[in-house]
């Protein structure tokens, strides 16, 4: 059994807080929303988070892309704590207090850059039947500063210690020189770095930080829309999920000790991945639609469960696995939520 040690992994991104609830289409047409989409929160939303908050059943979770899936990944380990570390900006508030206080309970080693100009961003999630539309509303999340926190000795000592890294496309649009940093490091040091596509705007509209980073990327996650949308950016000119995969581990990459690995989820419908120089599709779990609660949290769930396996050095199939199992536990509950134990075998 190979044992995992404090801060063997390391996330970075933008802490939110989830304000989720169950809305009907009139909602997500009066603020333009698509019903399984996500985006970033323009003047015209601002209105949506207050009606939001006033809905009936309002939950509040830790959220944030990066942050649910090492939360996940703590939560797959169990043993030691802390074996996950978590960056990111909050506001000095209440908002603020409470991703501090899931954090902890979360059992994951968060260091916040705290200010005070901006409050503790927030993400709506709009729930309808099993989609989700997310608005994230980055506030403070958008206030990282490089060399104020990850540059700092302290903080930069604990990314040193990672093994594995694993950073959402989402904090592209925040700090790039930050996941540079990050990524070069562990390439020269031959240590494993993930990048999620995270959403089709991230390879639409910040495709030039996206492909910066790309070479250092030994990892790539994304869905099926991520991916087709990626590879439509970069001129593939094939919509072939498996061909996409293949073209995508192909792009050039920096440390070449380590062959790009490439995982598309698919929701319900198989992932695929590259296993060496060829693409397998892996079936995920049966479920009953009718246990489904909320899709929102899967995607970070499955890189979650991933990360967990590939921290402990286990072999590809065994991380999706795991990254299904942790999927299928997500989506029965509200929130990127999962029980006290996981019965993962």
């Amino acid at each position: 059994m190979p044992t995992v040690s404090q801060n063997a992994l390391f996330g970075m991104g933008n802490p939110l807080l989830d304000i989720s609830a169950v809305v009907d289409k009139d909602f997500l047409d009066k603020y333009g929303l698509k019903p399984n989409d996500q985006i970033l929160a323009e003047e015209k939303h601002k209105a949506l988070f207050d009606e939001i908050v006033n809905k009936s059943k309002v939950e509040y979770h830790a959220g944030g892309s990066t942050q649910n899936s090492v939360k996940i990944a703590q939560w797959m380990i169990q043993e030691p704590h802390k074996v996950a570390t978590f960056f990111g900006c909050i506001g000095t508030d209440h908002f603020g207090e409470i991703l501090k206080q899931k954090a902890a309970e979360a059992h994951v080693d968060a260091h916040y850059y705290e200010q005070s100009q901006e409050p503790t961003g927030t993400c709506a999630a709009c729930i309808t039947g099993d989609n989700r539309s997310l608005v994230a509303n980055l506030a403070a999340a958008n206030c990282y500063n490089k060399e104020k926190h990850l540059d700092v000795d302290s903080n930069w000592s604990l990314v040193e210690k990672a093994q594995v890294y694993y950073i959402a496309g989402f904090f592209l649009t925040v700090s790039p020189e930050s996941i540079l940093k990050v990524a070069k490091h562990a390439s020269v040091n031959n240590k494993i770095f993930g990048l999620n596509l995270s959403a089709p705007f991230i390879s639409q509209f910040f495709k030039e930080p996206l492909m910066k980073v790309m070479p250092y990327v030994d990892i790539i996650f994304g869905n099926e829309t991520e991916a087709a949308t990626f590879a439509k950016e970069q001129g593939f000119e094939t919509e072939d999920i498996a061909e996409i995969a293949q073209r995508v581990q192909s792009l050039p990459k920096f440390n070449k000790n380590r062959q790009r690995i490439v995982v598309f989820t698919q929701g319900r419908e198989d992932t695929v991945a590259t296993v060496g120089d060829r693409v397998k599709v892996f079936p995920v779990l049966d479920i009953d639609q009718n246990d489904i609660v909320d899709t929102n949290g899967a995607g970070d769930a499955f890189v979650g469960g991933f990360l967990s396996e590939l921290v402990q050095e286990k072999p590809l199939e065994e991380c999706i696995r795991a990254g299904h199992y942790a999927a299928n536990v997500i989506i029965r509950r509200v929130g990127c939520t999962f029980p006290e134990k996981p019965d993962f075998q």
